[in-house]
């Protein structure tokens, strides 16, 4: 008896350990899997409820030594989540479920993951026919799922949102996060490498763009890979793929996005790649490699360049050849010191027709005069381990903390001139050669110096010559002191656009011909760059004394805010006192222009699609790029309008720039009369809520289809006392509009302020919501507004919308009153002006003097 119960305990043991029962759909807690339970069904322990996902404590290449907790498409065999990527298990340890959440232990029972803190108690784990990995409590309430902490895969029905991203596995077998990280942006999917840029979908050739809408997240579905706006009833971008069953997109160990389909019977490979070319990844060749273009048919060849050979297994890529010379570490003291011992530092030149992976998609550090510059900028960066340098434009491109492939430019042929860093006890050079120590005939050294001297001369001869001109040019552009360190080319300002010469420019503009806007900061005109695209070119006046550095530090900042509802900055010019700014030309000129000119009228959505463009450029600056900046001088003047009447904020960045501790405490700033908010009149802290007022302001105008301040009629149905509360003077017909949207929100006649020239084309709903908004934004108190994060949440319809606090806008009942006052003088002086000039128009006179009086004594004392 003894001998058959020790093998009935073994079987019952055996049978404990290899289950191989797979649960359906869901599980609950206070249940407990290993992968030797599970191993006759691959580590499997549940499937959704059709089978074509499950969740396995899987062995990926069926090694032995690392386990994850997986969620696996089982058609493709592809794992599309993992939970401890970068903790694994062995065959042996256990991942629990209970009512807390789920838990990986180690064999010796220290937590290797977890599931976060719940709201709730854990009522059952379900795997969804999506792939979706979900908690939930007793109510089927979510509590955690997997689609909302993705790895490095998403598949149909998952939102990738922005701020969130996909990691790369280190490799197929090995799920630790590696290198390439997919990033979801407001405008824009990227992959990047070490925080270096390598593509992005906006710039694939099949990517359409569909609206300016901000990006809110990524989907792919049967047809299509889309980068979704407005809570995803808004397309952004959109690659059209063929129509499948299944999708599943994945960033791959090698730094590629794919794609893939599966229609049932098998995978069609490579729907979508990015970037299609293997060289174009930063790591395809290893570090230093040169990555050459294959033909169709096959894959690149990787190579080293001159200079350099392949280095060892331990160190993929090339190492220079000379064993005179190591590559340096970013910033490692031990071995280099930018500072105090730059004499040991060389460069070994890479070849021509060449290019670095990350060049087209980073910032030009500075436009240089000439190549030892672009050295000299590398050589005092211990963070720097290489350049690019670029002859026809001088653009220097540095290469800091990890160096990446090269690759063969198009064609083979490039002007970019590329450089490595090295340590070695030789005299620092550009592309150190050795010399053989050959002896050389008499008649050679007697000639050499002679020929020498002659050479010396002729140089000296054009020195003298260039300077007279410099000299000339610096008198005609008005700097009379000698080129000295404000040079733009003897300091070193990271992130600048691309420089223009000042001659250039003139060229572009036809000596400044075509005058197309002017404002506080200087006149604008239109130019045409030598590849036929069209610019606008600014002359900035007003700066003080700037100087030239200062000037370019706020370009840069300025140069790398990018967003489609702020004009783009393509360059600038910065020669003796001239300051130019060049921008992307927008055809359809200032809001003012179309919405207060005597052209057609804008229609409803037009005036909505560029209030609500305007609001998220606004929301950018204040809050989405590194450095807040209030812009100060909102208006229809400083909002251009492009193609489709797409909305774009000019002059941000020019009147200050401010750190985020500033931001509360710069009360002299410049606006414009009008759209300045109370704060200005009480001395008080001038903050981005400044820029609401102003926002409100402007809203207002886009409603009514006048200045706030003009010459405008009323409904007949409003009796006289109304038109006196409202700061109107009956004889003129002028009106302050705010007061009057106020008065006409109080008693719900919203209709009444939309612009006649609508003809009914409008809806009473829909001006009550602009009017609501924009009174909110005209709150005296600050602290009432609200941000303009929020006021795109309001116009978009994710928010709700807010009711405007009255007691905080009877502040607009005492300008009405003054505007009163002010219309009545500004009659009696037309009636005087008319009695001594008979000529002069009743209408012409009247909105002169009161132009004059009325921003004066409305907006007071600046």
């Amino acid at each position: 008896m003894e001998p058959i119960f020790c093998f009935s305990l073994i079987l019952l043991f055996f049978s404990g350990i290899s289950a191989d029962y797979i649960f359906s759909e869901s599980i609950n807690p206070n249940f407990t899997a290993t992968y030797l339970q599970f191993i006759y069904s691959s580590g499997a322990f549940l499937s959704s409820r059709n089978g074509t996902f499950e969740a396995a404590i899987f062995n990926p290449e069926h090694q032995q030594s690392r386990f994850y907790l997986c969620v696996i498409h089982v058609p493709s065999r592809t794992i599309i989540w993992s939970a401890n990527r970068d903790a694994p298990i062995s065959n042996s340890d256990t991942m629990n479920l209970t009512t807390k959440g789920i838990t990986i232990f180690y064999h010796d029972r220290n937590v290797k993951w977890s599931t976060p803190p719940l709201k709730s108690p854990v009522s059952a784990l379900q795997l969804t026919e999506t792939g979706n990995l979900v908690l939930l409590d007793s109510s089927n309430v979510s509590l955690w799922e997997s689609f909302q902490h993705p790895t490095d895969t998403i598949v149909m029905g998952q939102r990738l949102p922005v701020g969130t991203w996909l990691s790369s596995a280190i490799s197929v077998s090995d799920l630790s996060t590696g290198d390439y990280n997919l990033s979801i942006t407001s405008s824009d999917a990227i992959l990047q490498w070490h925080g270096q840029t390598y593509w992005k979908l906006s710039m694939v050739s099949n990517a359409f763009q569909d609206s300016s809408h901000m990006v809110e997240y990524m989907a792919i579905n049967r047809t299509a890979l889309d980068l979704f706006g407005s809570n995803g009833t808004v397309t952004v971008f959109r690659v059209v793929l063929p129509m499948a069953h299944f999708r599943i997109a994945k960033l791959a160990v090698n730094g590629q996005f794919t794609v893939q389909s599966f229609s049932g019977t098998g995978w069609v490979v490579q729907d979508f790649v990015g970037p299609d070319n293997g060289c174009e990844t930063p790591f395809f060749c290893g570090r230093l490699g040169l990555c050459t273009h294959g033909a169709a048919s096959s894959s690149p060849s990787c190579y080293c360049p001159p200079n350099f050979h392949a280095g060892s297994s331990d160190v993929p890529g090339c190492v220079p050849s000379s064993g005179s010379y190591s590559s340096p570490s970013a910033c490692n003291s031990s071995v280099y010191d930018g500072a105090s011992n730059s004499s040991s530092v060389s460069y070994l030149e890479l070849g021509g027709g060449i290019q670095y992976f990350g060049n087209t998609y980073s910032n030009t550090v500075t436009y240089v005069v000439n190549l030892t510059i672009c050295q000299d900028i590398c050589s005092r960066n211990c963070s720097c381990l290489g350049f690019f340098y670029e002859n026809s434009s001088g653009s220097c491109y540095i290469l800091e903390n990890q160096l990446g492939s090269i690759m063969s430019s198009s064609g083979g042929a490039n002007n970019s001139l590329g450089y490595i860093k090295v340590i070695g006890a030789l005299a620092s050079a550009i592309d150190p050669r050795t010399s053989e120590d050959d002896s050389l005939p008499v008649a050679v050294l007697v000639i050499i110096p002679i020929a020498g001297f002659i050479i010396a001369m002729a140089l000296g001869f054009l020195w003298l010559r260039r300077y007279r001109t410099s000299r000339a040019k610096e008198r005609e552009l008005g700097n009379f002191k000698s080129r000295s360190s404000d040079d733009l080319e003897t300091f070193y300002i990271p992130g600048l656009p691309k420089r223009f010469d000042y001659e250039e420019l003139v060229e572009a503009t036809d000596s400044f011909k075509t005058l197309i806007g002017s404002g506080g900061f200087g006149a604008v005109f239109k130019g045409q760059l030598p590849d036929k695209t069209l610019v606008a070119v600014k002359k900035i006046v007003s700066l003080g004394n700037q100087g030239k550095k200062d000037f370019c530090t706020e370009i840069a900042i300025i140069g790398n805010i990018h967003h489609v509802n702020l004009v783009k900055l393509k360059g600038f010019c910065a020669e003796g006192r001239q300051r130019l700014l060049i921008y992307e030309f927008m055809n359809r000129g200032s809001l003012d222009r179309s919405l207060f000119g005597g052209g057609p009228a804008l229609e409803w959505q037009e005036r909505f699609d560029i209030a609500l463009g305007t609001a998220r450029g606004l929301a950018y600056l204040h809050g989405g790029c590194e450095q807040k900046i209030i812009h100060c001088d909102i208006k229809p003047e400083n909002i251009l309008l492009h193609d489709h009447f797409q909305a774009k904020i000019s002059d941000f960045g020019l009147s200050k720039l401010l750190s985020p501790e500033q931001s509360g405490l710069f009360t002299t700033m410049r606006g414009t009369r009008g759209y300045l908010a109370p704060e200005w009149l009480t001395n008080s802290a001038i903050t981005e809520k400044t820029d609401v007022y102003s926002f409100g302001m402007v809203l207002l105008e886009l409603v009514s289809g006048r200045k706030n301040c003009s010459v405008g009629s009323q409904s007949p149905s409003k009796d006289e006392s109304m038109s006196s509360n409202s700061g109107t003077s009956s004889g003129t017909g002028l009106v302050y509009f705010p007061l009057y949207a106020l008065e006409m929100h109080e008693q719900g006649r919203h209709l009444e302020l939309a612009d006649p020239r609508l003809g009914g084309r409008v809806s009473n709903e829909e001006v009550e919501k602009l009017v609501r908004v924009a009174l909110c934004c005209v709150h005296e108190e600050p602290s009432l507004r609200p941000n303009m994060a929020t006021v795109v949440g309001m116009l978009e319809g994710g928010t709700p919308l807010a009711q405007p606090r009255i007691e905080s806008l009877n502040f607009l009942r005492f300008y009405g009153r003054r505007f009163s006052e002010a219309s009545m003088i500004a009659e009696e002086s037309t009636a005087s002006q008319q009695a001594r000039k008979p000529s002069a128009t009743s209408t012409g006179g009247s909105q002169t003097a009161f132009s004059y009086i009325s921003s004066h004594d409305i907006s007071g004392p600046r």
